[in-house]
């Protein structure tokens, strides 16, 4: 799990991410960003009932993102002054080997020009 600091608090700032965010998507996954407000990043992953009924597949779906992000970001020693927000559109992710999915991630990073700063 990562840690709070790197957590979303409230509704609002997730709002201004939709709004004024860039996307970049691949077919089964979205990762939205903006420039962040503080230091550090941000993250959330959003997986909606459409992707599963069970709360269960979902949660597993949100704790392995999230676990594949905080591997990216300790490996590589990027600098991410970003909001990240992952959109899930497919139950894959559930059961994917966590190789796959953390390279579908790492993509989505470099699609949007965002993997290849370091300290």
């Amino acid at each position: 799990m990562i840690n709070t600091k790197n957590r979303f608090r409230g509704r609002g700032s997730l709002n201004f991410i939709y709004r004024r965010g860039k996307t970049v998507r691949l077919s089964q996954l979205a990762l939205k960003y903006t420039a962040a407000r503080q230091e550090d990043y941000r993250l959330a992953v959003v997986v909606s009932k459409k992707v599963s009924k069970s709360a269960v597949v979902r949660n597993r779906i949100r704790r392995r993102l999230y676990e594949a992000a905080r591997t990216i970001k300790k490996d590589s020693g990027a600098v991410w002054p970003y909001d990240f927000v992952l959109s899930v559109y497919t139950e894959d992710y559930a059961t994917m080997p966590s190789q796959k999915l953390q390279k579908d991630v790492e993509s989505l990073l470099k699609k949007a020009g965002l993997k290849t700063q370091k300290l």
